[in-house]
């Protein structure tokens, strides 16, 4: 089952939300000046339009009909004038338009960027990654254009309308509120279409985040989907919701062109109601052949207007579905916050202390009951037990990835809710079982462990995680491409860099979550090595899957059911003869066993 099927994207309301409207435009609100600056632009656009048209019925009436010949020319001088003005105008309107829109896109990634490095590792943990990079990229882009474009086309197609009404009614005023009436028609027509839209949108932007996690699922899994064959089912789970999203999609777009030619109609017995009305009032001398001229343009031309607020409305409505799950992602509350009161430590070394320690990832299954533990400074905890015994569990909480539902952790006696998370974090090294390397070169993956860090102290830190040798051996040494998450490398190689990168940044608390579980037995050697100078002087917790690496351990604890039931140095507990006992010898013979076969194989081989 896919994290699709186990993510439950947020319910939205059906209605209309002008409150996400609002928040949308104080996006654009936010660069008043190019905001103002296009809207200045397009008010004068409309007028110059409307007044074209009317420039229009002079032509006729003033110039032509009357065979005014300086009249014409005059006309035309002051109709070519105002288009070079208008050209001028366009250009300043899609250049503000296009740095707003480019402007908000900037901003809102920003902010969720932002958020999502603020945000608690359980909220990662319950939310797909399909669905986060549909939000910073698709959603955006629609909010994007909505303010841009969107607002535009709306400002401009309500002036327009204004401002040809103004002039019609200018011209004839009892013609003029024939087609006044007209417009609350059009009004009343989007009120009946925008709830069914909005429905309809607000399911295809659901599906665009699931079908986004489905592409993210089946390119990062693409080697364990061919190993096991299943590309003819994901490919049915694939089609399933594209199909969904088709039909969610499909049903939109059914209910936008129905609403486009709905206006056109309406505008149609607008314009057939001119033409008989300014027939009748033509003959009867109280109008004129350019009046009804201007007047039949006027229409057409405010036609053109509505049905782009139209398109523009079917697309605010897309926008609003973006709008929301946007805003859902900012306003998202970190589980872990900082205290009110909370202080930056000077350190966080001395004693770490457990008490009556209770945490659950899910309320009706604990993972840790009155837990109690007290660890020295300076001393070296290894962790064994059975998978989902609680042993990450403790390294998490340790590290303040999750905070306890009841009872204490205390660094040197102080409660770790009264400090900083920045504080505490940055005064901690990991190095886990799947090393990640960023896109770049490794001197720039070395470099994230500590930013100010100069290349001397690099290469110093590369040294004593055993790193170096290696990569001088590199064509390009330590400025050599690591790779899209560090393909380029070994596993080994990127667990050494991992832990140089641990190194340089002089953690006072030390974390090895299963280090060396998928290394070869040389770069385990590496490892080992570094980890113990690491580790000098530092209270470290080393979660171990191969234990002859915790020999050396201070203690070592193994975890069962969310409780220590043993606890000791490795040879304490190899007396003792207990579980640890158990799967210490169990280890050893199977690892002895698959020595001893090889070399079987081999001898069969050479003989």
């Amino acid at each position: 089952m896919s994290e699709q099927e186990h993510f439950e994207e947020e319910e939205f309301n059906t209605q209309f939300n002008g409150q996400t409207v609002v928040r949308i435009a104080k996006q654009g609100l936010a660069h008043w000046p190019l905001m103002f600056g296009y809207l200045v632009c397009i008010a004068a656009l409309a007028v110059l339009e409307s007044y074209f048209t009317y420039l229009s019925k002079l032509i006729i009436d003033d110039g032509i009909l009357a065979g005014d010949r300086e009249a014409l020319w005059r006309i035309i001088a002051q109709y070519t004038a105002l288009m070079v003005a208008q050209a001028g105008l366009v250009f300043g309107f899609i250049t503000c338009a296009a740095r707003l829109g480019e402007r908000v896109q900037y901003d809102l990634r920003k902010k969720m960027f932002a958020r999502l490095q603020e945000l608690s590792l359980s909220y990662f943990n319950q939310t797909p990654v399909g669905w986060l990079m549909s939000r910073l990229t698709s959603d955006v882009g629609r909010v994007g254009e909505l303010v841009s474009w969107g607002f535009l086309d709306t400002v401009w197609g309500i002036l327009s309308i204004v401002t040809s009404l103004a002039f019609m009614l200018y011209i004839n005023w009892q013609m003029g509120a024939i087609v006044a009436l007209i417009i609350p028609a059009l009004v009343v027509v989007a009120a009946l279409f925008k709830r069914r839209i909005l429905v309809e949108y607000r399911q295809v932007r659901k599906m665009n985040s699931k079908v986004t996690g489905a592409y993210n699922e089946g390119i990062t899994g693409v080697r364990v989907i061919k190993s096991l064959r299943r590309e003819e089912e994901n490919l049915d789970e694939f089609g399933n919701l594209t199909g969904q999203m088709y039909k969610a999609a499909f049903r939109a777009a059914w209910l936008s062109a129905l609403f486009l030619p709905t206006v056109q109609l309406i505008s149609a017995v607008a314009v057939g109601s001119i033409i008989w009305y300014g027939g009748w009032q033509f003959q009867t001398g109280s109008m004129t052949i350019g009046g009804i001229q201007a007047f039949i343009s006027y229409i057409t031309f405010m036609l053109f207007p509505v049905q782009e607020m139209a398109r523009v409305y079917a697309e605010m409505q897309q926008a609003i579905a973006s709008g929301e799950r946007i805003f859902s992602l900012i306003d998202a509350v970190p589980e872990i916050q900082d205290r009110p009161s909370a202080v930056e430590p000077e350190t966080i070394r001395g004693d770490i202390v457990f008490e009556d320690v209770d945490f659950a990832y899910e309320d009706d299954k604990p993972v840790l009951e009155k837990f109690n533990l007290h660890i020295r400074q300076g001393e070296t905890i290894a962790l064994v037990g059975p998978t989902g015994a609680g042993k990450s569990t403790l390294v998490n909480l340790v590290c303040r990835f999750f905070e306890p539902r009841a009872g204490r952790i205390l660094f040197n006696g102080t409660d770790y809710r009264d400090l900083t998370l920045h504080g505490i974090h940055s005064r901690i090294g990991m190095v886990l079982q799947t090393p990640h390397l960023f896109s770049g070169t490794i001197r720039e993956n070395l470099r994230y462990g500590r930013l100010d860090a100069t290349d001397a102290e690099i290469e110093a830190a590369a040294q004593m995680a055993g790193a170096h040798d290696f990569i001088l051996e590199l064509e390009n040494g330590y400025e050599s491409e690591v790779g899209e998450g560090g393909v380029l490398l070994s596993v080994g190689q990127k667990q050494l860099l991992s832990l140089a990168r641990a190194v340089l940044s002089n953690p006072e608390i030390f974390v090895m979550d299963e280090a060396t579980s998928s290394v070869d037995t040389l770069a385990e050697a590496l490892i080992q090595q570094a980890m113990e100078k690491l580790m000098q002087g530092r209270t470290s917790f080393v979660i171990a899957h191969r234990l002859s690496t915790i020999k050396q351990a201070d203690r070592i604890l193994v975890i069962e059911n969310g409780g220590v039931s043993e606890m000791g140095t490795h040879g304490e507990l190899l007396r003792k003869r207990g579980h640890y006992y158990n799967l210490y010898t169990k280890q050893f013979r199977d690892e002895h066993s698959a020595e001893l076969e090889a070399s079987m194989h081999e001898a069969l081989v050479t003989a």
